[in-house]
């Protein structure tokens, strides 16, 4: 019997959202949505990263939703979101499908922070430009994730010359070939291609389900789009505050691409890099991502200049608003302290 494609159970057991859209793009393409927690609390909007689906953001979702609207789709091809004929691949059907997302499961006027993990990041570069995005988007987080010649910089296949990289990864990111069961073998060779030495099984069993249910022929589709990524443009007309975080042990997007994007953004909001861990950074680190999507929303979302929340809405007093997103960071910064000494140790 074929293994569910999330976990069921634990962390990184998909939430049962509060409700869920079916959003038409540009050309008709239609995307699975979810939308977790409360109406009227501060939005994030969230993007997942190729041959991944909604299922990728789970603990995420978790660490936010008490107190947080979150949305997550479906890229299209990807989960829940139907295949589409193959004029339908290209970065720009990627910034139609992130502005549709956002016209039509934010409320009117309603801002957001938006994040997007690898495709998910690329996804919001492409996009930079619309008016859509700039309207909606009060901040961004772009998370493991590059903008140009990604199989010159990838490690997976660690060749000597750039023109040698470039030839192993476009096979890799072409290949139709099924990846099989979830198997011991298989898990060993995701782990190794995405995710930090540190890892735990369960979070690897996570991303390999997610990863195997992805239809290869999708997945090549995408793959290909990758292989000839150019969104220089897009990062240096991102005009929002935008943060950038990357593991440091990323062999998919290295590092040198975060420092990149850092270096061009108009307004970067900070580069945070994440001590070994790999490419899957919102699995293998969900507090850390979380925390830094807590921060966007606290600097530049959760009181407008009003002094309301994010949809004109005023739920709580100014003040009272403030001191409680004051101690919930309070308390994750000394969480994630806790969790970096204790690596250390």
């Amino acid at each position: 019997m074929k293994r569910p494609a999330h976990l069921t159970q634990g962390r990184y057991a998909p939430p049962v959202p509060r409700t869920t859209r079916t959003v038409t793009s540009a050309d008709g393409a239609r995307l699975y949505a979810e939308i977790h927690g409360p109406e009227g609390a501060p939005a994030v909007v969230l993007a997942h990263g190729w041959t991944c689906s909604t299922a990728f953001w789970a603990a995420v979702v978790r660490e936010l939703a008490a107190e947080h609207k979150v949305v997550v789709y479906d890229q299209r091809g990807h989960g829940r979101s139907p295949a589409v004929p193959p004029a339908g691949y290209g970065t720009g059907r990627l910034a139609d499908d992130l502005v549709a997302v956002l016209e039509q499961t934010l409320d009117d006027g309603e801002r957001a922070v938006v994040g997007g993990h690898s495709m998910g990041g690329m996804t919001i570069m492409a996009a930079a430009e619309r008016p859509e995005l700039r309207a909606r988007a009060a901040a961004v987080l772009l998370c493991s994730t590059g903008s140009a010649d990604l199989a010159a910089e990838s490690r997976v296949f660690p060749l000597p010359t750039p023109a040698g990289r470039r030839r192993a990864h476009r096979l890799m990111l072409g290949s139709r070939a099924p990846l099989g069961p979830v198997s011991p073998v298989a898990k060993w060779a995701l782990r190794y291609a995405t995710m930090g030495a540190g890892s735990s099984a369960e979070q690897v069993e996570a991303c390999a389900r997610i990863v195997h249910d992805c239809p290869p022929g999708i997945r090549a589709r995408w793959g290909k789009v990758l292989h000839g990524l150019e969104l220089t443009r897009g990062v240096s007309r991102l005009e929002v505050p935008t943060a950038v975080l990357v593991g440091t042990a990323d062999r998919l997007t290295p590092v040198v691409h975060a420092r990149r994007l850092a270096s061009v953004l108009p307004e970067c909001a900070g580069l945070t890099e994440l001590p070994g861990l790999g490419h899957m950074t919102p699995i293998e680190d969900p507090d850390a991502v979380a925390g830094r999507l807590r921060e966007l929303i606290r600097d530049h979302l959760a009181a407008g200049p009003d002094g309301r929340g994010a949809t004109g809405n005023d739920p709580a007093p100014q003040g009272e608003q403030q001191q409680k997103q004051g101690e919930q960071h309070t308390r994750h910064k000394q969480r994630d302290g806790q969790r970096k000494r204790e690596s250390a140790a």
